[in-house]
């Protein structure tokens, strides 16, 4: 019986044959667009050379702020919902209420809210990390975070629960000592999933916030000039920070709950 490939040697497979479909579409049907032949999907190379051409600096500009932003959304979405979750554990007849706001923070369309946090928030100034978009990342991360945690916390085991309540802790007791431990492997799942979110709401804040520094106004230039290595050699630069970001979360998660992982605490 053959044995199976170990994940690297998977991934190394997948990669390379990604590498190699997008070099055949590169250089087959999709090689130009509009009257103008620019490349609509620049081959590799284009993309690597792009990276040169563009240098350390600009991206660490563009990408500063907008990791900038990315995270203090992802801070404040994460600790609202936290917060709002544990509340509901301790004041059970706000869980309908709580769903609500969670489930209209994920319906209210981005590109409808933008322009009105814009003018509730205003223009940043220049460099600055804008506030529309940490709202958005904020508000990118909230529904999920509420869910995860909820659902989390109330996983515990009843029969950890009525031991708690037989000697004598109440509710407040029970969160601290039974629900919190019961409910981490779903929170930092949760947490961890709202990683690449908070970062995709940032960069839509970024579209919509009038921002003159950041990956969004980046994306837009290289756009209106038909850059086409530049867009792409951007949008796998935030690829690869995402990635980055939601891996060193899970590494988080794992050594916080290594028993949702089947391993020895």
């Amino acid at each position: 019986m053959p044995r199976s490939l170990p994940a690297w040697a998977t991934s190394l497979i997948g990669a390379v044959a990604i590498v190699a479909l997008w070099w055949l579409l590169s250089v087959t049907v999709l090689s130009s667009v509009g009257s103008s032949g620019a490349p609509a999907i620049p081959g590799p190379g284009e993309v690597l050379a792009s990276y040169a051409e563009s240098g350390w600096e600009s991206y660490w500009r563009n990408f500063s702020v907008t990791l900038s932003e990315a995270a203090w959304g992802y801070l404040w979405g994460n600790g609202l919902a936290l917060l709002l979750a544990a509340v509901v554990l301790v004041l059970p007849r706000l869980e309908t209420v709580a769903m609500q706001l969670a489930v209209i923070s994920y319906c209210i369309p981005i590109v409808a809210i933008g322009p009105l946090l814009l003018l509730i928030l205003g223009v940043p100034t220049a460099g600055e990390p804008s506030s529309t978009a940490v709202f958005l990342a904020a508000m990118s991360v909230f529904f999920t975070s509420v869910v995860g945690t909820m659902l989390g916390l109330k996983s515990a085991d009843r029969a950890s629960l009525d031991m708690v309540a037989v000697y004598g802790g109440g509710r407040l007791m029970q969160l601290r000592k039974v629900r919190v431990i019961a409910a981490l492997p779903a929170t930092l799942t949760a947490l961890q999933i709202a990683v690449p979110a908070a970062f995709l709401g940032a960069i839509l804040g970024e579209y919509l916030g009038k921002v003159e520094v950041g990956i969004g106004p980046a994306m837009v230039i290289a756009q209106q000039s038909l850059n086409a290595p530049r867009v792409w050699a951007i949008a796998l630069a935030s690829g690869a920070v995402a990635l980055i970001a939601y891996v060193a979360v899970g590494m988080v998660a794992r050594m916080a709950a290594p028993w949702a992982k089947g391993s020895a605490a």
